[in-house]
């Protein structure tokens, strides 16, 4: 949107007051984020962000999504992401551009000559305070997504257990998602170990429903295709009664009560593998 012929006044007075303007911008925007940043940095970033919107109202354009504050909204967002990174609020990302208002409000709004165009730029500066939210909101949600990715690698380890022996130890729910994690780490661990048994431990799943039983049936199978003979230890009393009431069939997937009777049964698998491959060679 474009202005009228009084746009020199505005820009003639922000020009002329720009580092009158800025100190008091800097000053009121430290207070808001009491002191988590130092004064010399935010008046280097508003530095910045002040003289790119003062070059987009020299093209006579209040239009915040126009090319003429390409460069603002640039900036901008590379202000909010990190505001978001550091742990500040949205409301004090937003109050980053907000505080600008009420610095110029005292000089234009009281001015007749400029108290149009300062309704005019305070809703650009609306806009802009808006788009620092909306990269804000997006930069969180990304943080987010990648921690919840952190921690779900965290939370599937694969160990190994013995030479030719991986366990997987399962804390917490099993779903869709952990459970392709699970698999992917558990093929790449027998291939890294050369590994011919695994053993995934379901102590801390706290309960087995048929999902879980089919998340855990994939599991075995996947591991079976990479030639690993696999053992479901953790089957406590309760989970033993849910499985058999639910009619959930492991089929002829050993199970065992506790992880060492399940590393116990393979190492004795592991040295009878042994035996025949020496016999073998004779």
């Amino acid at each position: 949107m474009t202005t009228d012929s009084k746009m020199p006044v505005l820009v003639e007075t922000l020009t002329a007051q720009r580092d009158a303007f800025l100190a008091q911008w800097t000053q009121a925007v430290g207070e808001d984020l009491q002191g988590r940043l130092s004064l010399a940095e935010l008046g280097r970033e508003l530095g910045e962000l002040y003289d790119s919107i003062l070059r987009g109202l020299n093209a006579a354009d209040f239009d915040s999504r126009g090319e003429h504050f390409a460069e603002t909204r640039s900036l901008l967002i590379e202000l909010s992401r990190s505001r978001a990174r550091q742990g500040f609020t949205p409301t004090e990302t937003a109050r980053s551009v907000f505080s600008l208002k009420e610095v110029l409000e005292p000089s234009l709004a009281a001015d007749g000559k400029g108290a149009q165009q300062y309704l005019q730029f305070a809703r650009l500066l609306d806009d802009l305070g808006l788009l620092t939210t909306e990269a804000y909101v997006r930069t969180r949600e990304e943080i987010i997504s990648s921690q919840a990715e952190q921690l779900l690698e965290l939370s599937t380890p694969v160990v190994k257990l013995w030479d030719g022996v991986v366990g997987v130890p399962l804390v917490g729910t099993l779903d869709s998602a952990r459970t392709q994690v699970v698999m992917e780490k558990l093929l790449q661990t027998l291939v890294d170990t050369d590994s011919t048994h695994a053993i995934i431990d379901i102590t801390g799943v706290p309960t087995v429903d048929t999902q879980v039983a089919q998340h855990l049936l994939k599991t075995v199978v996947a591991a079976r295709m990479m030639g690993a003979q696999c053992t479901i230890s953790g089957i406590r009393p309760q989970i033993a009664q849910t499985i058999v009431a639910l009619g959930i069939e492991f089929g002829d997937i050993p199970t065992n009560a506790s992880l060492s009777d399940a590393l116990r049964q393979a190492l004795k698998e592991v040295a009878q593998d042994a035996a025949d491959d020496a016999r073998g060679l004779l």
